[in-house]
């Protein structure tokens, strides 16, 4: 399997980034995840790549974040109360089956991007975890879920190589657009 990103077989999956969730975070560090989790939708609607976001049981935790919900206004957003998103029908029934890598961000990275990692990898999708796009209230709790979907057969990589990964030449009409965001 390629451990490279391909804009043809690749969707992005955007776990649970609420609004009151959010506040549990490390301000600092929410901030940076957002900002990172922004320039992956906006770049990924831009490029025409499929986008699900879902929402762990909203009447409590709140809706999207409108900063990550404007950048995919056609995104279907599935709400769940199971943490692994692979555990909501609807999850199922939208996630693409003619692409076969899975590009996940979101929070909290211990509880439902892990368990959505590990869900995504026994339906045979190659699963691309981006670091720096994904958050725990505890940074040991982040660390440890990286550990752990690594061993698993997850590839950790971080936002600029997949942006760059999906244009993959400096000669895409996307190309100045795309380094703006990164900068």
């Amino acid at each position: 399997m390629a451990s490279i990103v391909s804009i043809d077989a690749s969707q992005l999956l955007i776990v649970d980034m609420q609004s009151k969730l959010s506040l549990a975070m490390q301000t600092e560090a929410m901030q940076a995840v957002t900002k990172q989790v922004q320039a992956l939708a906006k770049t990924a609607q831009r490029l025409s790549v499929p986008l699900l976001l879902t929402e762990q049981y909203p009447q409590g935790l709140g809706h999207t974040l409108p900063e990550i919900l404007q950048h995919a206004p056609q995104a279907p957003v599935i709400e769940k109360t199971a943490f692994s998103a692979c555990a909501a029908p609807k999850f199922n029934a939208k996630l693409s089956r003619d692409k076969s890598q899975v590009i996940l961000v979101g929070m909290e990275a211990h509880i439902c991007v892990l368990q959505t990692a590990f869900d995504l990898l026994a339906q045979h999708k190659q699963v691309f975890v981006v670091e720096d796009a994904i958050i725990s209230r505890a940074p040991t709790n982040h660390a440890n879920a990286i550990a752990r979907m690594r061993e698993a057969g997850c590839i950790i990589t971080n936002t600029e190589s997949v942006l760059f990964e999906w244009i993959g030449n400096a000669q895409h009409e996307a190309f100045k657009d795309i380094a703006k965001l990164v900068r």
